[in-house]
């Protein structure tokens, strides 16, 4: 590694300058934490899924393309809420199901 200086000012200047950064550290540390804490309270308190939601393509005439049941994993960003009554109309006037939620077997459409 490295020497330490022999005499006393400089090993005292020395710890003093580490003390600090040891400091700062544990005050990041203790931040850290904080930031985590609060980000596991927001995803336990944070609001419930929806129950169904409608997915759109790209672009300014944007169109429903397919429908998914909330916090399905393949449903993208672009979506909008619908309720339970919209979902069987959505299936009924040709938009996709999802393969992967298949919320058309939920809603007892085939």
């Amino acid at each position: 590694m490295f020497d330490l200086p022999p005499d006393l000012p400089r090993l005292r200047t020395l710890r003093t300058w580490y003390g600090m950064w040891v400091g700062r550290i544990d005050e990041a540390i203790v931040a850290a934490e904080q930031r985590e804490k609060e980000r596991q309270q927001g995803e336990e308190r944070g609001p419930p899924a929806p129950d169904w939601v409608m997915e759109f393509s790209i672009g300014a005439g944007a169109r429903p393309i397919e429908l998914h049941v909330g916090g399905c994993c393949a449903a993208v960003k672009r979506q909008r809420v619908i309720t339970r009554e919209q979902a069987p109309a959505a299936l009924a006037d040709g938009i996709r199901a999802c393969i992967h939620c298949r919320q058309d077997t939920e809603l007892g459409v085939l």
